[in-house]
């Protein structure tokens, strides 16, 4: 880490020396802000020393969260701070050296990707003065101690770290990182020759590529490229296509005609939805548009940042709030990987509110989760088929109700939005008929 006060190096502070102050320098001269220690309560801040600490000095202090779950809190008058436990090396490398026979795991985000904790530690590193930070990521490392004599095949390191790591957005990290470059080189966008072989053509990408295209949108897709706009597609194009066509963008579930008993309905479950509006609008701000729905709020008298987007005091200010109420259904992307996909499930509907009219503030969430039988190792419920199998690229109910919850609970709160309450519901059946519902 480049960014220091003076003559201190990162590596000094992580090693306890010079201790007593630390400063970070600001544009703006003759004013530096404080990262660690204790001042006085006068102005202009006192240089940096290694003398006593004052007998009675303001005390300032740091909370950080290094290495995964290891966390310390930094006070001066509960000397609490641990330099010990802060370094450059981990300490299961000096662990690997006293157990011959131990091998490390390490697994964290894929290199291509940005987490969530990323962008928010990057944030706190900037308010603190760190602007030469790009990205921050937390790995985890698991020691396997083996009996002497005793030793594991790559496929079980493989079956272990498969276990404790979601491979949708982690990977295994086969040797310390230096950097967060990868060697991955993207795919060249290919043509797909539908003028020369037509709806073929669209059946073997839409196979090889899993764009869940059905016989309809294949004859469609067909039709619209080979007769209207008379060329080929690119493999970019079907890619983004599939997307746009999923019920997540579209609803097709909602806004298609339904059929019951035989007899076409006359209003689509989406038009049923949007009805209660029209029936009674009198309370409403906001419906069906933009990106949530509100109603009319209160007066109130709200504690507001006086420079917002810059850490400043806080001020009261009396204003008209609305509230906002919007809602974020992740089903795949929680039963792929259920912590990630509930984050993001979380951090859409946040986005939701915060691009409504002027933008918003976050309040508290609430969440519900639906999944089937749940298996419990050591509970026994009669209703629960042990016949009822998962494919491999789905996650359990068991764990879509821990890490989903979880995942939606944290990302909440890195953005200071709790979640309060919600539900959970399991059910799973098979009919007389031999289907199977969930």
């Amino acid at each position: 880490m480049a960014a220091a006060a003076t003559e201190i190096t990162a590596v000094e502070f992580l090693q306890g020396s010079c201790r007593q102050n630390l400063f970070f320098q600001r544009n703006t001269l003759n004013k530096r802000r404080l990262l660690w220690g204790s001042q006085y309560r006068r102005s202009p801040f006192p240089r940096l020393s290694n003398r006593n600490i004052p007998s009675k000095p303001h005390l300032v202090k740091l909370k950080a969260s290094v290495s995964g779950n290891v966390k310390t809190s930094v006070d001066e008058k509960s000397k609490t701070y641990e330099p010990e436990n802060l370094g450059i090396e981990s300490f299961l490398n000096r662990e690997k050296q006293k157990e011959s026979n131990a091998i490390v795991v390490e697994v964290g985000p894929r290199l291509s990707f940005t987490t969530a904790w990323s962008t928010n530690a990057v944030s706190v590193c900037r308010s603190c003065g760190l602007s030469e930070i790009a990205r921050l990521e937390r790995s985890r490392r698991y020691m396997l101690y083996l009996k002497a004599g005793s030793s594991l095949q790559e496929p079980q390191i493989q079956e272990f770290a498969s276990v404790v790591h979601d491979r949708l957005t982690e990977c295994v990290y086969t040797q310390k990182l230096t950097s967060f470059k990868t060697s991955v080189i993207p795919e060249e966008v290919q043509y797909v020759p539908v003028m020369e072989r037509g709806q073929e053509a669209l059946e073997e990408i839409n196979k090889k590529m899993g764009f869940a295209f059905d016989e309809q949108d294949l004859k469609y897709y067909t039709r619209l490229f080979k007769d209207e706009i008379k060329r080929d597609p690119t493999t970019v194009e079907l890619f983004d296509i599939a997307q746009s066509n999923s019920e997540h963008s579209r609803h097709w579930f909602f806004t298609g005609k339904m059929i019951i008993d035989g007899k076409p309905m006359n209003r689509t479950l989406m038009q049923i939805v949007k009805n209660t509006l029209n029936t009674n609008p009198i309370n409403s701000v906001i419906g069906f548009k933009d990106n949530s729905s509100a109603v009319k709020g209160f007066p109130v008298n709200l504690l507001r940042p006086k420079q917002p987007g810059l850490v400043s005091p806080l001020s009261m200010t009396a204003c008209d709030l609305d509230i906002l109420f919007t809602a974020e259904t992740h089903n795949f992307p929680c039963a792929v990987a259920p912590y990630p996909g509930a984050e993001t499930g979380a951090g859409g509907r946040i986005r939701d509110t915060h691009a409504t009219g002027r933008g918003s503030f976050v309040g508290a969430s609430t969440a519900g989760y639906c999944v089937g039988n749940l298996h419990m190792e050591g509970s026994f419920a009669p209703w629960d088929d042990p016949s009822f199998k998962y494919p491999s690229n789905l996650a359990s109910p068991l764990k879509i109700l821990i890490e989903a919850s979880n995942g939606a609970s944290d990302y909440g709160n890195k953005f200071g939005e709790p979640l309060i309450q919600g539900y959970t519901r399991t059910f799973g059946m098979r009919l007389p008929n031999g289907e199977r519902r969930e």
